[in-house]
């Protein structure tokens, strides 16, 4: 029997892309897609490129025989939700920041399959990660996994506009962000404390800075990360070392190429190209900010929290053109 999912936030663009993605999952059935501000209209009203696709409409909360709740809410907004609407869903996942951070958890295990698997297995509340902290820590991991990071690590990163939420913004309007490039939140983008979190719980002794400068890009969707740290070794060493720990995650791959941010859009995979210029060594990693930086990566949760293959519903296909 397929379980009952709802859906809290059903509008926004992670609402959206979640809607997309589990209308094609052989293990569940969506029941419930909640939206206060717009109870009542279908979902192809709102997302319409769904015509066709569901006649499911939007409803004031999750359905009250749902398996499985995500959420997903403007930052600060999940907990008090939550108060004022409890949920006794078998499996909630949270899509917000509000959870990630350990001082923060309130129970809720933090959801990257490539550092937590066997803990997202056993959990019942799972507190998604940030879409650039995803592609950098997959970056990164590997390394402090090795206990190799020894220096300050310097990032830039580019995002794609719905990476900003839906709501009106000057920073979204078409005609500021088309043909434009910005940077926003330099060396103080919020996705840094879990990123630091996370290296931590591999590499307890790492105490240097994350150098970070993010950028606003003229495209819709996708992220890529550029990051440089001093690193003694070879080329050959590195990329043996990132082969040894991705060789179980089904959805991180390494490229002797250099990659683009094409290559990875509507899929939930992130792809990494290693090189090293005299003691540099020169990391890039590229997502979709809505799939493997949000949507996808919280169907991969579900999946493992579950007990089902953790691809299934997630064999995307980019289209590179």
């Amino acid at each position: 029997m397929k379980k009952k999912v709802s859906i809290v936030g059903a509008t926004g663009f992670t609402g959206g892309e979640l809607i997309r993605i589990l209308l094609q999952h052989p293990e569940v059935e969506l029941v419930g897609l909640v939206s206060r501000s717009t109870i009542g209209k279908k979902v192809y009203d709102i997302h319409t490129d769904l015509l066709g696709e569901t006649e499911l409409s939007f409803s004031e909360q999750a359905h009250p025989e749902s398996d499985i709740v995500f959420l997903c809410l403007p930052h600060g907004e999940t907990q008090r939700y939550l108060g004022q609407y409890p949920i006794q869903a078998k499996l909630i996942i949270d899509l917000s920041n509000d959870f990630r951070l350990k001082e923060n958890a309130n129970g809720f295990i933090y959801g990257l399959p490539e550092l937590n698997r066997d803990n997202i297995k056993t959990a019942t509340k799972v507190a998604n990660p940030g879409c650039f902290a995803t592609a950098i820590q997959l970056a990164l991991l590997p390394l402090a996994n090795a206990q190799r990071l020894t220096e300050n690590v310097h990032i830039s990163g580019i995002t794609g506009s719905t990476g900003a939420g839906n709501k009106l913004e000057t920073t979204l309007h078409y005609t500021w962000r088309n043909n434009n490039v910005s940077n926003y939140k330099a060396l103080s983008h919020q996705h840094l404390a879990e990123i630091g979190q996370s290296l931590l719980q591999l590499q307890h002794s790492f105490d240097k800075n994350l150098h970070f400068i993010p950028y606003r890009g003229s495209f819709t969707r996708g992220i890529m990360t550029t990051l440089h740290t001093t690193f003694e070794g070879s080329l050959e060493f590195v990329k043996n070392l990132y082969a040894q720990f991705y060789a179980k995650h089904p959805f991180v791959f390494i490229s002797d190429k250099n990659i683009d941010v094409k290559q990875v859009v509507n899929t939930n995979k992130c792809f990494i190209h290693l090189d090293k210029q005299g003691n540099q060594l020169v990391i890039t990693s590229c997502i979709d900010n809505l799939v493997k930086g949000a949507s996808g990566q919280a169907v991969q949760n579900m999946n493992l929290a579950m007990g089902w293959e953790e691809t299934t519903g997630l064999k995307l296909k980019a289209s590179a053109y």
